[in-house]
């Protein structure tokens, strides 16, 4: 077992440590990037129970996995729990209202991670996706995660027609994912972290170019690929769905919004 851990052993907030020298948000990349599959030849069988999810509600990354387990009917598959709310020095924690029932004595989402690397020194991020047979973390990529849980768990999935990365879509999918995610997805943290009027200003100017690109394409279509709703919608509506509550007020990122925006 992993103890608990004291606040000196902890890192900083990740946000403290990501900003460039002209002081603009960069993100690092995540680290736990296994594969679950169908067949088991990942070392990671797509099986009923194995798998947990940590997440918080806050986090437009951790609601991307949460959504596409239930639109892929997941809900008796993959079993989750929530962090804290409060992500504060530290990071993310377990507390008596938010615990984790995978291990009722952690206080702490960075002991999830040295169960996998006790030298673990990075961030402490959400999602995580997690191997309860195994007890260790499979990955916690968010973008990843939706893919495995959209095709390998489908022998048990209760709507495993849904396919939210059909390979007719695909490069259409890929291309929009790009642009939605530098510009909108980070790009309201780039405007809310940034350190400097020159990266605020680039980061704003980018974000509402890139939402006037998904007012064009929905003022003429119900989703972003056309009729079929797709993980490129999932990906952009988790950002969407926080944006006046939280990126306006916190993130500094002034509202300019639109009837076809609203609409979707």
């Amino acid at each position: 077992p992993i103890e608990n851990t004291t606040m000196t052993d902890l890192p900083k907030p990740s946000w403290q440590v990501e900003v460039d020298a002209k002081g603009a948000w960069v993100r690092k990349p995540t680290t736990f990037r296994n594969t679950i599959t169908a067949d088991g030849s990942s070392g990671f069988k797509a099986e009923a129970g194995r798998y947990h999810l940590y997440i918080s509600h806050a986090c437009p990354w951790a609601h991307r996995t949460i959504t596409v387990r239930t639109l892929k009917g997941l809900e008796d598959v993959i079993s989750y729990s929530t962090v804290d709310w409060l992500l504060a020095e530290g990071g993310w924690r377990f507390t008596a209202e938010f615990p984790d029932p995978l291990h009722p004595d952690y206080t702490f989402l960075r002991q999830v991670y040295l169960m996998t690397d006790p030298s673990y020194a990075g961030k402490i991020t959400v999602p995580v996706l997690f191997d309860k047979q195994k007890g260790v973390i499979v990955n916690n990529e968010s973008s990843e995660i939706i893919r495995m849980l959209n095709t390998e768990f489908n022998a048990i999935a209760k709507n495993p027609s849904l396919d939210l990365y059909p390979v007719e879509l695909r490069a259409k999918i890929d291309e929009i994912n790009e642009w939605v995610y530098k510009d909108i997805n980070d790009g309201v943290y780039k405007c809310g972290f940034s350190r400097s009027q020159e990266a605020y200003t680039e980061a704003f100017n980018n974000l509402f170019h890139s939402l006037d690109r998904v007012e064009e394409i929905l003022s003429k279509q119900r989703y972003l690929t056309g009729d079929k709703l797709t993980e490129a919608d999932v990906r952009l509506w988790t950002t969407l769905v926080r944006f006046d509550p939280v990126y306006v007020t916190q993130f500094k990122a002034t509202p300019l919004w639109s009837c076809d925006v609203m609409r979707y």
